[in-house]
């Protein structure tokens, strides 16, 4: 995901000298803390019949738009 948003980014926002990629940084993962953070919806889809209505790199889009043209004045 993180990628994810990088890639938006800097086509949206691009900064003047370097990728958003430069700020990314891997670390160990702590004990104790899920390595796994998939979330599987095939419950909600049999069950109730839900469908997401727009994909999730969409809505990913959509949302760095709105913080984008939200953004607080300084």
């Amino acid at each position: 995901m993180v990628l994810m948003l990088r890639a938006i980014l800097d086509q949206k926002h691009p900064k003047a000298q370097r990728s958003y990629a430069d700020q990314i940084a891997f670390v160990a993962d702590r004990p104790g803390h899920d390595a796994r953070y998939a979330v599987d919806y095939t419950r909600i889809r049999t069950q109730l019949g839900w469908q997401p209505s727009i994909a999730f790199e969409e809505g990913l889009a959509l949302t760095v738009d709105w913080y984008l043209n939200n953004r607080p004045v300084a």
